[in-house]
């Protein structure tokens, strides 16, 4: 595990479920090939729908943009090596 390695830039998640997300990022680079951003974010997505229920997106690697609407509360980005980590809960429009 890599705890205390990783840098939160900007999220709005409590931090309990922000140290979730770490903690998943890191068992993820334990278990993955750092390229391998894809299955990365996809045991990310996996572990916080099922522990915080469906709609999670995550997206991994060194250079990207995006731009989302989230739900309140569920957005994280942070850094751990050198990924970003990009990890919220899209919102539903009404």
């Amino acid at each position: 595990m890599l705890e205390g390695k990783a840098m939160v830039e900007d999220s709005d998640m409590p931090v309990k479920m922000q140290m979730q997300a770490m903690a998943s990022a890191s068992q993820a680079l334990d278990l993955f090939d750092v390229f391998d951003c894809k299955s990365i974010a996809g045991h990310i997505k996996k572990e916080f729908d099922e522990r915080y229920g469906s709609g999670w997106q995550c997206v991994v690697g060194s250079n990207f943009g995006c731009f989302f609407t989230h739900s309140k509360g569920t957005f994280i980005y942070f850094q751990l090596e050198t990924l970003k980590f990009l990890i919220f809960k899209g919102a539903s429009t009404p």
